[in-house]
């Protein structure tokens, strides 16, 4: 296999080596603070070459819809302010950016969408697609210093090229969800099958959803996948990192934490009246914002929600409203008299920030959940959060510091958070602005962008190391 020299990048990365690993990784500007990287006083000459070096390919199942879909386009775009190159190759296509392309061509697709309907049928979740077995070629692959992926379900990329990808490229996974240590789902949520083998599957129509169980034939198809590939993993939260470290499967691969980072100039507060006016809302309403993909997904809590609401409507004097983004309102009943309005999908981050800003609070009673960037997009726009003890939610929602944390699927515990919020403005205003105080301390596009550059310097040096002793990529 060709090595990194092809781009130019090996001769920059050999100057820039130094012997022991936690001195490579403050040479970037960076060292090891618990479990995340975090800054040291950078030297700009370093920092400026290594940036000059790299080009860095993502492979994500979009540029956009989704919240790993959107954490990818972040964190590309934060790369490319850096001075980074950074490309991004998508299953799905929503924007007209030149540095994103389509995983295959028209025809490869065609074929792809052929295997995928023949595994779905054998229930065997993207084991063979004709366009991964193409991704080693692909002049993206070749010029790239590091390939970085995302979330790999939902029928776009097959986890069995890993081993001939890693072997061309250095290899960071992103871990968006629990699915790449388990046999089918992206969220186990109390079964820990996942921890032995799986088999017995007692959520096969969670998505993504297995006609038959195979769950145990697909994690060992995974173990032996994994076995023979070259992973560096990337968890948003420390929740997840401690999972990875659990599963047989990821547990041998070197994990580091790496939180969401977001444009804190589109996501900043904006004054509530001007937000509501904007929006249509009476300045006078107490406003409750509630925010998912699919909004009807159990996961996120919709039906818990609706209970809490039943709760506290008395007690508003009629004075409550929902709002309600994201797809699938339609199918939803709200409580009597309870006044809903429904936006639907907001691309648009500005908008996205007016509607946040025009809330009393977030509310997000998700049952598993990783790190989801609409608390993030909450806590940048000063609207504190409220939310359930579960996954990586409570490592930026404090309880009564920048949110309410509830005790998990206590309905009462919930809707004591939510009139909390509602009724004491005092407390709304302080818990909004240390929810965003901590967004600007270490959830920017610029603190995430560092925090990988450091990530890939330390991986390239590795490899490079590898390759002086006559072994490795």
């Amino acid at each position: 296999m060709s090595g990194l020299g092809e781009t130019g990048s090996w001769a920059m990365l050999a100057s820039l080596r130094v012997p022991n690993e936690m001195i490579r990784v403050q040479s970037s500007g960076f060292r090891v603070q618990g479990e995340c990287l975090e800054p040291t006083t950078p030297n700009p000459e370093r920092q400026k070459a290594l940036k000059q070096a790299l080009s860095i390919l993502h492979i994500s199942a979009a540029d956009r819809a989704g919240g790993s879909a959107r954490a990818a386009s972040r964190i590309h775009e934060g790369l490319k302010r850096s001075g980074v190159q950074s490309r991004m190759l998508v299953g799905w296509k929503y924007g007209k950016e030149q540095d994103v392309a389509l995983v295959g061509s028209r025809p490869v697709r065609i074929f792809d969408r052929l295997c995928n309907k023949a595994a779905d049928w054998l229930s065997l979740q993207y084991l063979f697609l004709p366009s991964s077995r193409l991704l080693p070629f692909h002049r993206w692959v070749r010029e790239a210093d590091v390939i970085q992926l995302y979330n790999t379900h939902g029928g776009y990329f097959s986890h069995t090229i890993l081993p001939a990808l890693s072997r061309v490229r250095p290899v960071v996974w992103r871990l968006s969800d629990m699915w790449p240590m388990t046999g089918h789902c992206a969220y186990s949520f109390d079964c820990e099958r996942w921890k032995t083998g799986c088999g017995s599957c007692p959520i096969l129509s969670d998505y993504p959803e297995l006609r038959h169980d195979r769950t145990a034939l697909l994690w060992r198809i995974k173990q032996r996948v994994y076995h023979r590939s070259r992973l560096t993993l990337v968890a948003p939260s420390k929740w997840m990192a401690e999972l990875a470290r659990e599963s047989p499967l990821l547990r041998a691969f070197p994990v580091h934490v790496i939180p969401n980072g977001l444009d804190t100039d589109v996501f900043h507060p904006v004054a509530r009246s001007m937000a509501r006016e904007t929006l249509g809302i009476h300045p006078d309403r107490r406003v409750v914002l509630f925010s998912a993909q699919f909004l009807v997904d159990r996961r996120k809590g919709l039906s818990l929600l609706t209970q809490a609401l039943e709760r506290i409507r008395a007690t508003q004097h009629g004075n409550l409203e929902l709002l309600m983004m994201g797809q699938g309102a339609d199918g939803w009943s709200p409580p009597i008299g309870l006044p809903v309005r429904r936006l639907g999908s907001i691309e648009d981050d500005r908008l996205l920030a007016m509607v946040y800003s025009a809330a009393d609070g977030f509310v997000l009673p998700t049952l598993a959940d990783n790190l989801p960037n609409s608390v993030l997009q909450s806590m940048a726009c000063g609207t504190p959060v409220v939310s359930f003890r579960v996954g990586g939610v409570p490592e930026v929602v404090r309880h009564l510091e920048t949110g309410y944390v509830a005790a998990y699927q206590d309905i009462e515990d919930l809707a004591h958070g939510i009139a909390s919020l509602l009724e004491d403005a005092p407390l709304r205003a302080r818990l909004g602005q240390q929810a965003r105080a901590m967004i600007e301390a270490g959830h920017t596009l610029d603190a995430q962008a560092k925090r990988f550059i450091a990530l890939y310097q330390q991986a390239l040096e590795q490899v490079h190391a590898e390759r002086v002793n006559g072994h490795g990529i």
